[in-house]
């Protein structure tokens, strides 16, 4: 063959496996795009799934629960915490034993709450559900801050410990229940980190602070979305 078919013959051969080589690379940057767009469309649709399921599970502990809630002083929010903030039937002051009050508070509402909560449309979405003690900034008279705040963390972690204990020992709830409860429940003391002003809500400043509405305790619902999300994004689901 003459030299200069043979450097032709060459060159589209040289040319043929460059675009066989491009064409390659593209299909592998199309599939990544592809996982990227797929990626990226779940973690958007987690919230969105999860905001649903909150929603109807408010609805549904709306529905069961609000008489009982109204009777004893306590509230539901939009995103499922339950506040007890009676103080009237919650503890005496300095003390973290549970008053007879909110003892039978809880035998009412509890139950139903729980079974709400491991309702299998949800349960899948509970990361854990939190008892947390609160406390004003007070504590006595002559009393700094600093030492006010230790004495009241003390004082709200034995509140939200005492609270969990009383439900254990609950002659109200089956052992599934109770191992479910062993297993997702944790009582948390938050001290005077987050009083709340006249109107139930986070205080900005201190003068805001009303005492009665800071002292409560509260049953917080933490998901998994966040943990959902980030298995998302590094390909572990």
């Amino acid at each position: 063959m003459p030299p200069v078919f043979m450097h032709k013959k060459q060159s589209a051969d040289h040319w043929i496996s460059l675009s066989d080589i491009m064409t390659a690379l593209m299909m592998i940057f199309l599939l990544i795009s592809i996982v990227y767009m797929i990626r990226v469309q779940e973690s958007v649709d987690i919230p969105r799934i999860f905001k649903a399921h909150e929603q109807q599970l408010y609805s549904q502990l709306q529905q069961n629960l609000e008489k009982k809630l109204g009777k004893w002083g306590a509230t539901l929010s939009p995103d499922l915490t339950v506040r007890f903030n009676d103080e009237d039937i919650l503890f005496k002051v300095g003390s973290a034993e549970l008053q007879p009050q909110f003892k039978q508070a809880l035998d009412e509402i509890f139950p139903t709450y729980l079974r709400e909560m491991m309702d299998k449309r949800h349960i899948e979405n509970m990361r854990e559900i939190r008892i947390e003690g609160h406390t004003s900034s007070f504590w006595a008279h002559g009393v700094d801050a600093e030492t006010a705040y230790i004495n009241n963390m003390h004082l709200s972690q034995q509140r939200a410990q005492n609270t969990l204990i009383y439900l254990l020992k609950s002659p109200h709830l089956s052992a599934q229940e109770k191992a479910w409860l062993k297993k997702k429940f944790r009582a948390i003391g938050y001290s005077s980190a987050l009083t709340l002003d006249a109107h139930g809500q986070p205080t900005k400043n201190a003068k805001d602070e009303d005492m009665n509405n800071s002292q409560r305790v509260e049953f917080r619902v933490v998901t998994n979305a966040e943990e959902r999300i980030r298995a998302v994004a590094y390909g572990e689901l």
